[in-house]
């Protein structure tokens, strides 16, 4: 059993589980070793606990202190998987104290909030099982590409649950909205010809670049239009390009990954997929769309009683938005309403040299075995 929050932070940072959708960066991929581990430490401390498998070897985790008997319940949700470790300038797997920082992959994002979340429900093991408000420790496989982790549990046990407080890195500021995104490939055809003679070929990636030009006009000025007071636009963004073989040859496919996040008012209005759709059909632009990706994004009444809870809890802590996405959007879709929150800066989330200020660590221990132990007057 771990000393403090700060071993115990080293201890997940050690274990890796590095997400293996997107360029992991190692052979050491998947979260069901965390998840394993996991297991054992919140059994240890009173907690009943279950894995379900997702996808091959790479569970949700569901940990109760008490039994499904009515009371308002909610839950603590960080997600077991990081992004990849390729180009890192330090041992992602590390763990190191230096500089008054813990280093290594995922000591930000999320396992720095993850951590302080367990050493709260650690510190209140003698008295999780009689509280008015049930507490839950779930943690989500696959957030860092599909969220199937999330999607997934809301499906089966989202009616059980009536908030959750999912760990981010905010800064320990309540992030209460939050925009959504879609991302999807534009793929533009053409007919492939000898460079000499270009003009019996078609050039797909001309389509393409001529497409996009388009859609970054008469898409980006309809995204402008669709504002949230704390948020901001909804925006677009082209992050990917590919396309042709040789320079001699006239290309005959072209793709480009756009990233559409989505305002609460985007979404209302039917979404960003069909405002793609739309605006695609009524340009005539050459390009189709394959695989497309729609995140919701979320909205939590600042004045919900937990809301309001959380503030309470600690004066620095205030209410914030987010441009990014997590697993609280698909949650509060499916039917809990949520929140993000956790320490640590969104800044070091995903770095070469990502690490956690130690202060920030153990301040954020402190708030959540503070917030719990206010649920014993709930």
């Amino acid at each position: 059993m771990s000393q403090d929050v700060v071993s115990l932070l080293q201890q997940l940072v050690r274990i890796p589980s590095v997400n293996p959708d997107n360029a992991p960066g190692t052979d050491h991929t998947g979260e069901e070793t965390l998840a394993v581990f996991l297991s054992g430490w919140l059994e240890s401390i009173g907690a009943e606990v279950s894995l379900e498998e997702i996808k091959p070897g790479r569970p949700n985790l569901i940990a109760r202190f008490a039994p499904l008997d009515g009371r308002p319940r909610i839950l603590l949700g960080p997600h077991l998987d990081t992004v990849g470790v390729g180009g890192m300038t330090v041992d992602p797997f590390g763990g190191e104290i230096r500089d008054g920082k813990l280093w290594g992959r995922g000591a930000c994002d999320t396992k720095g909030p993850m951590a302080a979340m367990l050493w709260a429900l650690h510190e209140h093991r003698d008295a999780l099982a009689d509280l008015p408000v049930a507490v839950d420790f779930v943690a989500f496989m696959g957030e860092e590409s599909g969220q199937w982790g999330s999607k997934d549990f809301v499906k089966r046990h989202g009616r059980d649950y009536t908030f959750a407080l999912v760990a981010e890195p905010t800064s320990m500021q309540v992030v209460h909205v939050t925009k959504g995104s879609l991302w999807a490939t534009l793929r533009a055809t053409g007919k492939a010809a000898h460079s000499s003679l270009p003009e019996r070929g078609e050039n797909a990636i001309l389509k393409l670049a001529r497409a996009l030009d388009q859609l970054d006009h008469h898409l980006g000025a309809q995204l402008a239009t669709y504002l949230h007071p704390v948020l901001g636009r909804s925006t677009m963004n082209v992050g990917m390009i590919r396309g042709g073989a040789r320079p001699n040859i006239v290309p005959d496919l072209a793709e480009a990954e756009i990233d559409i996040r989505i305002t609460p008012a985007l979404a209302a209005a039917g979404g960003a997929l069909q405002l793609l759709k739309d605006t695609l059909e009524f340009h005539e632009l050459p390009v189709e769309i394959v695989n497309p990706h729609e995140n919701p994004p979320m909205e939590t009444a600042a004045d919900h009683p937990m809301i309001q809870l959380l503030l309470a809890t600690d004066p620095r802590t205030g209410l914030a938005g987010a441009p990014w996405f997590s697993d609280a959007a698909h949650l509060s879709s499916g039917g809990i309403p949520g929140i993000c929150i956790g320490p640590g800066s969104i800044d070091q989330a995903h770095t070469v040299d990502e690490f956690i200020e130690i202060s920030a660590l153990e301040h954020g221990a402190r708030f959540f075995t503070a917030f719990i132990g206010g649920l014993k007057q709930a």
